[in-house]
């Protein structure tokens, strides 16, 4: 057979696909395609369990007949959007989907009343190829950063040293972020060196929490690809994040964590996920019983409340 796997964002949403595309890999004689946005080749591109990646860079019909090609027998969509739909209309391919729970999301987010499964959602992605009898094997997310990111590792750990943490600095959105404070006051608080990791777009504020704690901390946010990042976090001792998809390649490489949430919560099934044998840490932080949390299945660029207790409240005094 050959199938194709549709997934077509974030970072974190591709890593948490990784279960199903090993048990489809190795437990039928199939070819394992992956589409997605070239912004995210990365995130799948070393995976050994795909034949081949496809990405295209805003409509899907700049590959559609590329895709045709192909001649898939199945499509596994784990993104179910109206994009992913459109994309199996166009190839006209039976199709098997991964349940969405935006109902209940937003029941959730609008009126707090939970009626969410009690599932994260890598049980849930796999429901969308149960028909084909493909079971989870116990054995946790699966990420591979490639060998170049390792040699690039290696080249900085001389700076770094053997063991020491990394503190993710920002987030896709401004209420799903630890605040620059929190930061400070937990790194203070590190019995380790500590690598503060982010993208591009979290620079100034990498800058600020450096200038502060001068040489307790590496700085390389916005200066390495993700699959460096990875890399980092592969070898480090514990990952201090928020809800971002760092936290979850944290999880694929087992590693500590220190998972802090905001506007989003645990509930919604995006959580850390291991194998079942031999877990390592986590503990997850959040300020309960507010009556404005979840404000967003997503997240927002400020407070909707303007005071953000979601995480100036969080208690850090126990971190490490």
């Amino acid at each position: 057979m050959k199938i194709l796997v549709v997934r077509f964002s974030s970072i974190g949403d591709i890593v948490l696909t990784s279960p199903v595309v090993r048990a489809l890999a190795t437990q039928f004689d199939t070819e394992v395609h992956f589409v997605t946005k070239k912004t995210f080749l990365p995130v799948i591109e070393h995976n050994p369990y795909v034949t081949k990646v496809h990405g295209f860079r805003k409509e899907i019909t700049e590959i559609i007949a590329d895709l045709r090609t192909e001649k898939f027998d199945l499509i596994i969509d784990l993104h179910n959007n109206l994009r992913s739909w459109r994309l199996s209309l166009l190839l006209n391919v039976k199709t098997h989907r991964f349940p969405k729970l935006n109902i209940h999301k937003w029941l959730m987010v609008n009126w707090k009343v939970n009626i969410l499964p009690q599932k994260h959602i890598v049980e849930r992605y796999f429901e969308a190829v149960k028909m084909a009898d493909v079971k989870y094997d116990n054995r946790g997310l699966d990420y591979f950063c490639g060998e170049e990111a390792m040699q690039s590792q290696l080249a900085l750990s001389n700076q770094i040293g053997p063991a020491y943490n990394v503190f993710v600095v920002g987030g896709a959105h401004f209420t799903k972020q630890i605040p620059t404070h929190l930061l400070v006051e937990m790194i203070k608080k590190s019995p380790l060196p500590v690598v503060l990791l982010g993208g591009k777009n979290d620079v100034e504020k990498a800058d600020k929490i450096e200038q502060e704690l001068k040489k307790q901390v590496h700085n390389f946010t916005g200066k390495l690809q993700l699959n460096e990042s990875a890399a980092i976090i592969s070898q480090c001792h514990t990952v201090i994040t928020a809800d971002t998809g760092l936290m979850h390649i944290a999880a694929a490489y087992h590693r500590n964590i220190h998972s802090f949430w905001g506007n989003t919560i645990p509930e919604f099934g995006m959580t850390p996920f291991f194998a079942d044998q031999n877990p390592p840490t986590h503990i997850l932080h959040q300020v309960k019983d507010l009556p404005c949390r979840p404000c967003s299945k997503i997240g927002y660029s400020q407070c909707p409340k303007k005071h953000f207790d979601c995480m100036m409240k969080q208690d850090i005094s126990k971190i490490f």
